[in-house]
């Protein structure tokens, strides 16, 4: 991939986490602030929606910042040993939190 790209990409993300902030807001899901009994069946629904799709932006917004992580270092050799060590434990961190977000909206059990 070319630098260019992946600058791209970097800047995207910068758009992609305000999306994922704005959708992921409870205070703007349909029915906000009503008890889940008080719901119509148009209110869960259009809620159910809401919250699948903040989760899906969040999702690419996690692949997104992955593909330009690893891109950047591997074009950065200036990274020392405890540095990639670090990297690579986030990695692993970011890659649970995927597989959690995937199995949430799923309707996996998490546990």
């Amino acid at each position: 991939m070319r630098l260019d790209q992946i600058a791209r990409l970097q800047e995207l993300s910068v758009g992609l986490a305000d999306v994922v902030i704005s959708e992921s807001d409870p205070s703007t899901w349909p029915g906000a602030g009503k008890a889940a009994s008080d719901l119509t069946q148009e209110e869960r629904g259009n809620r159910y929606w809401s919250k699948k799709n903040a989760a899906a932006s969040m999702t690419l917004l996690v692949k997104v910042m992955n593909i330009t992580s690893t891109l950047t270092k591997d074009k950065d050799p200036s990274l020392n040993d405890e540095e990639k060590e670090l990297d690579q434990e986030v990695a692993q961190a970011e890659r649970q939190a995927l597989a959690l977000l995937e199995r949430v909206s799923k309707g996996t059990n998490v546990h």
